[in-house]
């Protein structure tokens, strides 16, 4: 059972399972290398805020919620796991929420499952033009949103920026003494900026990249140098095992999703990050990075939902 949250506490409502679950699962691929491989089940720590969401969004809620705005802002895509979640908390916290959406075209059709979700939980969906989106991180562009929804807090896309990178070096912390080598996929690079700075010394961060471009790198290191100065941890990026893309998903990603989850008595693999992530720490196992006698741990960071691609 969760610890009683602290009823004073403006998140008390989420209520959530910290630290998460660790769990051992012997896959032969692993053991036949001398590699143990260990899952941190992030994905247990709240039912509509599993994973890098809770983490990366926590502080930021707690700033709002601890402040005079009712309203929060963020960005995301048709699919985004992030504006699902910060929906889903807006709805359990009494906050209301804007959801600056990626494509105008989309504006005039059906919503995606993961879109109505978000309406569902009160969000305002608001289409922008692809243009548009990449001035996402503009205050200029924050002003003329504000002038349009009124007076709110703006969080990032993804929810990545210094409260979020804090809150996920308690990722970190959780895994000191645990484990050699902590793994996470990597979309904006918060999660394993604040994971890599919450590790002991001798443990190293892997994020494994989902997306193209070659940017990531910078990105960590940007968002370390903004929270805590500098360089924190020991950490790499594995970038050529994206599988072709952001959400790009392969049959042979799939069979792997479908085969890891029912050896290991899991549910159904989300297949943008986490799967990504198991299949790419089995060839890099296959290649031998990993020094035998290690233990290998993959956060999973977050469900299959309905409606993923």
């Amino acid at each position: 059972m969760p610890p009683q949250s602290d009823p004073r506490d403006p998140l008390a409502p989420l209520s959530p399972r910290l630290p998460s679950p660790l769990q051992e699962v012997h896959d032969e691929r692993f053991a036949r290398r001398g590699l143990r491989l260990l899952l941190k089940r992030d994905d247990l720590i709240h039912p509509a805020l599993p994973g890098n969401k809770w983490r990366k969004l926590a502080p930021n809620l707690r700033s709002v919620a601890e402040t005079s705005h009712r309203r929060l802002l963020t960005f995301g895509g048709a699919y985004s796991n992030h504006l699902r979640a910060t929906a889903a908390a807006g709805r359990l916290l009494g906050l209301r929420t804007v959801g600056v959406v990626r494509g105008d075209e989309l504006a005039d059709r059906p919503l995606n499952p993961s879109l109505a979700r978000c309406t569902q939980d009160g969000m305002l969906l608001h289409f922008v033009s692809r243009a548009d989106y990449r001035r996402r991180a503009d205050p200029a562009f924050h002003e003329e949103l504000r002038g349009r929804f009124g007076a709110c807090a703006v969080v990032p896309e993804g929810g990545s920026n210094a409260a979020a990178v804090r809150g996920c070096a308690l990722l970190g912390e959780e895994l000191r003494g645990r484990t050699d080598v902590a793994a996470v996929a990597c979309g904006t690079g918060g999660t394993l900026a604040g994971m890599a700075a919450g590790l002991s010394a001798g443990q190293r961060g892997l994020g494994v990249a989902v997306l193209k471009g070659g940017f990531l790198t910078g990105e960590v290191a940007r968002l370390q140098r903004e929270t805590f100065g500098g360089p924190r941890g020991d950490w790499w990026l594995e970038e050529r095992l994206h599988g072709g893309g952001y959400a790009k998903v392969s049959a042979e990603l799939s069979d792997f999703a479908a085969d890891f989850a029912e050896r290991h008595g899991l549910p159904a693999l989300d297949e943008i990050y986490v799967a990504k992530l198991l299949f790419a720490l089995t060839r890099l196992a296959a290649e031998g990075v990993f020094p035998r006698g290690s233990t290998v741990t993959a956060v999973v960071t977050g469900r299959r939902q309905p409606g993923d691609p």
